[in-house]
């Protein structure tokens, strides 16, 4: 018989009220060999009585980006160690313990170490403090370590005060201010002038001061240059903007002068006089230059200078057009070689082509008119269905129609398919949806909501003028099942989405539904985004918010495994995402360098009439996505403005400089602006956020006289450091009869729903029989593979693998894709140059379609 002696005190993950759960626990310690927290060993007697006393207790971390930090704990004589976190014990599986002896004094000593991560800080406390302690035991009592606090490191990027430029004379005292970013842990701060580090110790004449300011105590000349306050800690570093400081002497030369505005020949220049005081009883002139330029092809320049840079343009466009060229005849050449070797059985391309014509156009080949191909006709409402799809012609060759719900019973077993546009009523739809607790948070913007009843041939959602579509295909809810499904832009102020550190939205907050419902295969949700992609730049997430309202990481972009229900096709103005599970989703991105940018939509309006001396021009600097741009249409419709120009696309990088406006050229005789400043600034961080969807700043311009109608004025956009666009304004404002409204940026044709195969561009037996005909693999690779290759899709081969039938993914995707502009002559030709004449066309029998 074995006496173990056990330790009565609670494990972290047992709770003790009583002798009796105190001997329950002891038990359940000496049966679990596993999980055992009992003293194997009793401690020799002279050491019995001693309570445990802390060699390593745990100490402050910052947790770096989303690298876990560890935290130790070592105690003499201890039987067991456990962590307490923010009042709570942490899981004894959690600990990883190392015991020992201590060899001068023969203690047991016992070592414990946690680990905690990003997630755990911010699901608990967001960026609250979080503290853990240990607790060691011993046969005499306990004792508790200090309480070490985890906390995330960041570092904003604006500088909540930044050095402004001075000009100062020989020997006068000069304060440049600097408020360093808010972080975590608070960032040391440093000074720079002309990029070389200013060390107060080797220079007494410069001070930094316990605020972060520099002080020059006297001018020198040396001193003249450009001065940068540097913040940094254990995650960034930061620059703040350059300021200026000119130390002149009296008599000398005046201030250099401003620089003027980019000339036609891409340079600027400035000057200086001689002029305090001008030089008399003998004096002589101010020596130096008192002119200077420099090239401003950086800045926005007018026009670029030509030369032997254009010579290496054109040359290098001649080079490119021979390479093309030579290529296009190698491939035909191949192609016509390919072709003569065909088998027998694939069927001349022009048989497809006449299969996927659109609706109304008749195949054009009479003896080959026992060869039908299915062509729906989408002015039909409703379809019979039974089993397979069919469609009843009457004796004059048009389908039968109805009127009914969306499935009516037939006498004999079969159903009534409606198929084509859907009109539900909104206010019936809004009221049912209202009724459940999780959509209280839906918008009641009917104008940013789609919605539509489908059964198992699926159908598509599409809310017009914003890029965003739900397409759920054949097969995707189950047979026997209707669902009423919607689709709808979130705003997101509405929404609590909170972003760290580098992150930023990249997307709309978008929600299709009901959550829940059970799908056979994944639908299609489409929306754009404003990242301009680049796989060393950035590492995109996508999010979707659970039930309780917090945001979840759901897919790595670009490292989707195929078991997940998830998958993203990313392309460059927007992307796809195949769920199996409905709900809100978005994309939000973390730049990777400062080489990472957004696309920002810059649009101009100004009013449609003007009767006042004072015209003002509104510059929106958006989101390059089309949701955005229709919100600021339908505002500036309601307020009477008109579009002045057509939108242009500029790349704010992450590099923390900010945003700044600018208006020149504008004639002073007739014209005066009324910005007191010589430009407006919107933060960094106001648009890398993302979380305001249209800023804006206002120009207030004033003319002389009433009689006064013509403007004409150039207004420049760019972010310091980085690139810039300009606007070329010329207009009469009240006589404006520029042809460009903001009507042709908002139209949208399509139907906000379409069910059954109204929804699709491929008809639905010819898909059957395209599926049917590819999934089966190929020795020779003329399978599915070589359709996702053709189409370009070849990256997510692993993904169509892992489905039941792969071309169905692939056409999905396709139709996706293609909705508006779907080409099925491309389409037809893809499959022509597969070679697989079973999936081209196939015989229709009577009572067929």
């Amino acid at each position: 018989m074995m006496v173990v002696e056990v330790a009565l005190h609670p494990s972290p993950s047992v709770s003790c009220r009583s002798g009796l759960v105190l001997l329950l626990f002891a038990l359940c310690v000496c049966t679990d060999a596993q999980h055992v927290a009992a003293v194997t060993n009793p401690l020799p007697a002279a050491f019995s009585d001693l309570l445990p006393h802390f060699l390593v207790e745990p100490e402050d971390v910052y947790i770096v980006k989303n690298k876990p930090v560890t935290l130790t704990c070592r105690s003499a004589p201890a039987t067991q160690i456990y962590f307490k976190c923010n009042g709570e014990w942490v899981h004894q599986d959690n600990h990883m313990i190392e015991r020992s002896l201590d060899p001068p004094t023969g203690l047991p000593v016992m070592q414990v170490k946690i680990d905690i991560s990003r997630q755990q800080v911010e699901k608990v406390f967001g960026l609250d403090d979080f503290w853990c302690q240990c607790v060691a035991w011993s046969t005499s009592g306990t004792q508790k370590s200090q309480k070490a606090y985890v906390r995330i490191a960041y570092l904003r990027k604006n500088f909540e005060q930044e050095p402004l430029g001075r000009e100062v004379s020989l020997d006068q005292e000069i304060l440049l201010h600097c408020h360093p970013p808010e972080g975590v842990p608070p960032a040391e701060v440093e000074w720079l002038r002309n990029n070389d580090l200013i060390d107060p110790v080797g220079d007494p004449n410069y001070y930094i001061t316990i605020d972060h300011n520099l002080i020059i105590k006297r001018a020198r000349l040396a001193d003249t240059g450009n001065y940068t306050c540097v913040a940094n800690n254990i995650v960034a570093r930061r620059k703040s903007s350059s300021a200026t400081v000119i130390v002149y002497v009296d008599g000398g030369w005046s201030a250099w002068s401003v620089w003027s505005a980019c000339g036609m020949d891409c340079n600027t220049w400035r000057s200086r006089e001689c002029t305090q005081p001008v030089p008399g009883n003998g004096g002589r002139e101010c020596q130096g230059l008192d002119l200077q330029s420099r090239n401003c092809t950086s800045e926005l320049c007018p026009q670029s200078a030509s030369g032997q840079e254009d010579v290496a343009l054109y040359v290098g466009i001649i080079s490119v057009v021979l390479c093309l060229t030579l290529l296009l005849i190698v491939v035909i050449l191949v192609y016509r070689r390919k072709k003569a070797g065909l088998d027998a059985d694939v069927a001349d391309s022009s048989i497809l082509t006449t299969g996927f014509q659109p609706v109304g156009v008749k195949p054009a080949k009479p003896e080959n008119s026992h060869l039908l191909t299915i062509q729906p006709d989408l002015t039909t409402t409703t379809t019979s269905y039974q089993g397979s799809l069919q469609t009843r012609h009457n004796a004059t060759g048009k389908l039968l129609v109805s009127n009914g719900p969306l499935l009516d019973p037939l006498p004999d077993g079969r159903h009534t398919l409606h198929n084509g546009k859907l009109t539900p009523d909104p206010a019936n739809f809004m009221t049912r949806l209202s009724t459940q607790s999780y959509f209280k948070t839906m918008p009641r913007d009917m104008a940013n909501t789609s919605y539509g009843t489908f059964n198992f041939l699926g159908g598509r959602l599409t809310i017009p003028s914003t890029g965003i579509s739900l397409l759920v295909p054949p097969e995707a809810i189950p047979r026997g099942k209707i669902y009423e499904v919607y689709l709808t832009i979130q705003k997101k102020e509405d929404i609590r989405l909170s972003l760290a550190g580098c992150q930023t939205l990249l997307s709309p907050i978008v929600s299709c539904g009901p959550p829940g419902v059970v799908l056979t295969k994944p639908v299609i949700l489409s929306m754009d985004h404003c990242a301009e992609a680049s796989p060393d730049s950035w590492a995109m997430k996508l999010k979707k918010q659970s039930y309780e309202g917090t945001w979840e990481d759901i897919l790595q972009v670009g490292e989707e495994l195929p078991s997940d229900p998830y998958y993203c096709q990313l392309e460059a103005e927007s992307c796809r995402i195949f769920t199996e599970q409905l709900g809100r989703f978005t994309l939000v991105g973390e730049s990777l360098s400062m080489a990472a940018a957004k696309r920002l939509k810059l649009v101009l309006f100004a009013p449609v009439c003007c009767t006042t001396l004072e015209y003002s021009i509104r510059v929106y600097c958006m989101d390059d996505t089309q949701d955005v741009l229709k919100e600021v249409m339908q505002a500036e419709r309601q307020l009477g403005g008109r579009l002045i120009d057509e939108p242009q696309v500029l790349l704010f990088k992450d590099s923390y400089h900010n945003l700044r406006l600018s208006i020149h050229d504008m004639p002073l005789a007739h014209w005066r602006s009324k910005l007191l400043a010589g430009y407006q600034e919107i933060p960094f961080y106001h648009i890398w956020s993302g979380s305001q969807r249209s800023l804006h700043c206002t120009f207030t311009l004033e003319r002389k006289s009433l009689s006064i109608c013509e403007l004409a004025c150039r207004l420049c956009v760019w972010q310091v450091e980085g690139e810039g666009q300009s606007f070329s304004i010329h207009f009469n404002i009240a006589k404006d009869s520029r042809p460009l409204d903001s009507e042709f940026l908002c139209s949208d044709s399509s139907a906000p729903a379409l069910a059954g195969p109204s929804a699709f561009q491929i008809p639905y037996l010819i898909r059957q029989k395209i599926c049917s005909s590819l999934d089966a693999p190929c020795p020779r690779g003329v399978d599915w593979r070589l359709l996702a290759q053709r189409l370009q899709l070849d990256r997510h081969l692993n993904f169509f693998a892992s489905k039941a039938s792969p071309t169905s993914a692939i056409l999905d995707l396709w139709e996706s894709q293609h909705f508006h502009r779907g080409n099925l002559n491309q389409l037809a030709g893809v499959m022509a140059e597969i070679g697989k004449q079973e999936a081209m066309i196939f015989l229709v029998m009577d009572g067929e379609c």
